[in-house]
């Protein structure tokens, strides 16, 4: 088992990355709360890790914090919630946000989740409400400056990838663009972080 990776990101595309170690490119898949906290590409990285062995392919996933992991592995172990879905509740709720759905029964919030349908949300409530879920850490947005057109691109290819239709994803972030006085100077990982908020009715 993998469980840990220190080396150098080479590239950063919401969820992928590829992390140089001595030389061996890994390739991992991450949650955007994960992304909120990567350093620019070229930069040093330390990521916590869970690896998905099938037969036809072995899945690497990385974490910037033990917590994050934590919870994905509890996740993985609900019927119904595979790694592509785990990814997206890490992708739109924090580990604190998430621990308020389950103690607050919100399965609203939890079927905004791409992959998330209510009967789902239920069962998730159901098995993890009053277990011990992985501490509360924080989340904060890292600072990448880029054209405004590629950014939403990016952006838009971040929220696809995740589950979110194409279509919606546009028009979020469309609409976020045009609220702002100037996308010049902002990361994408910031805009998807606030198209994710949109989308899942969150407010943080």
């Amino acid at each position: 088992m993998i469980g840990q990776l220190r080396g150098i990101l080479l590239f950063k595309q919401p969820p992928a990355l590829i992390l140089d170690v001595q030389g061996v490119g890994y390739e991992l898949d991450a949650p955007m709360t994960t992304f909120y906290d990567l350093p620019k590409e070229g930069g040093e990285l330390m990521l916590h890790t869970h690896l998905v062995v099938r037969e036809d392919a072995q899945l690497l996933f990385g974490f910037s914090t033990e917590n994050q992991r934590n919870l994905f592995r509890t996740l993985l172990k609900i019927s119904g919630i595979g790694p592509r879905v785990g990814l997206a509740i890490l992708s739109g709720l924090s580990v604190k946000e998430f621990r308020l759905c389950i103690n607050g029964e919100d399965v609203l919030r939890l079927t905004k989740v791409p992959g998330i349908g209510r009967k789902t949300a239920e069962r998730v409530i159901l098995e993890l409400r009053g277990k011990q879920l992985p501490g509360m850490s924080a989340d904060e947005d890292v600072a990448v400056a880029g054209s405004s057109d590629e950014i939403c691109t990016d952006a838009i290819s971040a929220l696809t990838a995740l589950g979110y239709r194409a279509k919606d994803a546009e028009k979020v972030i469309g609409q976020l663009a045009d609220q702002s006085e100037s996308s010049e100077g902002m990361s994408s990982e910031s805009l998807i972080r606030q198209a994710l908020q949109a989308m899942s009715g969150g407010v943080r």
